[in-house]
């Protein structure tokens, strides 16, 4: 399969949309390219931005559009499901931002509807494409561990950004806004063997006081299908001026035969400017010292954007060119994914044990 005339429609135009359609813009490939947002005028705006052929404030229209092959789902997570299924329905491909869904009933909707229409759908989860981790996904598949008995990943980030997640969407905890991204990685690391039992607790009170339900800091103990044992942790409450502009994460893996450590917390890379630098996420925020290259998505650099989310969004571009494989998240595992960030929360609330799989709820 190699074809030189793709048409995107880019399903949603806030910040990652935006990043996306400029990227689908560049490609060689892409033809055609139509925006959609429930705000038009954001929309117009970033076709213009983008050199889009169409703006519509109607996902419907772009995703029918008879030039669009493929679709980029980009909305913010609880309206993930409708333009998923409008483009299955259409048999048209789709990249979807993760989660799958917002509830396991959504995701189970979009599976159903996937093997139903026979077609193609894959999530986001842009940290499989940092290079450090596509190094270490390298070294697992030479199997120069040998088998994995236990890992960490942690993830660290300021409260100012978790504020701007929780006043974009209440119910976008730390846990399922972010931490999915690392049990993501660690299932991929630990391809086939799944998660089966959860236990999790947490510590609340900065989010809270601000009339939030996410938790300060969530530390989990995940077993495996095999026995494996692999702990989660991640705290959004860091000072405010943290220098963090993303995720700031250590992953460490444990095997019969080696053992490997991934130091992504960027501060070898460290930026003081008494004119301040804008934080990526939080519009308005600043810090004076930062971690370069800590910026989750990327970073612009010398005119070109450059980093997981760039790398993501061309190998995508690219298997819709030429059918070369990548090695994005399927909707099989993206379940999976959020079954265990949601089994994380259960266990923190209920504080036993969470055997998976759950019981889909609405």
């Amino acid at each position: 399969m190699k074809r030189a005339d793709i048409g995107i429609a880019v399903v949603g135009a806030g910040r990652i949309g935006t990043l996306r359609a400029r990227l689908a813009a560049k490609h060689p490939a892409v033809r055609f390219l139509a925006i959609s947002d429930r705000d038009p005028a954001r929309a117009r705006a970033l076709a213009e931005a983008a050199g889009a052929q169409v703006a519509s404030g109607s996902n419907e229209e772009v995703i029918s559009h008879p030039a669009v092959t493929a679709v980029i789902v980009s909305t913010p997570e609880q309206q993930h499901t409708l333009p998923i299924l409008q483009a299955l329905e259409r048999g048209k491909p789709v990249l979807v931002e993760k989660p799958i869904g917002f509830s396991l009933a959504e995701a189970d909707k979009i599976l159903d509807t996937l093997r139903t229409t026979k077609g193609t759908l894959r999530v986001g989860y842009s940290r499989r494409y940092k290079e450090c981790f596509l190094r270490a996904k390298e070294q697992m598949l030479h199997g120069r561990l040998g088998r994995i008995v236990g890992g960490l990943a942690r993830v660290y980030n300021s409260r100012a950004q978790t504020f701007a997640i929780l006043e974009r969407d209440p119910h976008a905890t730390p846990v399922l806004d972010v931490l999915t991204y690392y049990v993501d990685l660690m299932c991929w690391f630990l391809e086939g063997n799944r998660p089966v039992e959860v236990v999790a607790r947490g510590q609340h009170g900065i989010f809270r006081a601000a009339g939030y339900g996410a938790d300060d800091v969530t530390w989990a103990i995940v077993t495996f299908a095999d026995g494996a044992v692999v702990n989660f942790g991640i705290s959004y409450a860091l000072p405010a001026e943290y220098p963090t502009l993303g995720q700031s994460d250590r992953v460490e893996l444990l095997g019969s035969e080696g053992t490997m450590i991934i130091d992504d917390d960027h501060m070898d890379h460290l930026l003081f400017s008494q004119k301040g630098i804008p934080h990526p996420y939080v519009p308005g925020h600043s810090v004076n010292m930062a971690f370069l290259g800590s910026n989750s998505a990327g970073d612009w650099a010398v005119g070109d954007f450059w980093g997981p989310l760039g790398n993501e969004t061309r190998a995508w571009l690219d298997h819709l060119a030429t059918g070369a494989p990548t090695v994005h998240t399927t909707p099989e595992q993206a379940r999976i994914n959020l079954e265990t960030t949601i089994a994380i929360e259960k266990a923190v609330e209920c504080g036993h044990p969470v055997r998976l799989p759950l019981q889909a709820e609405s």
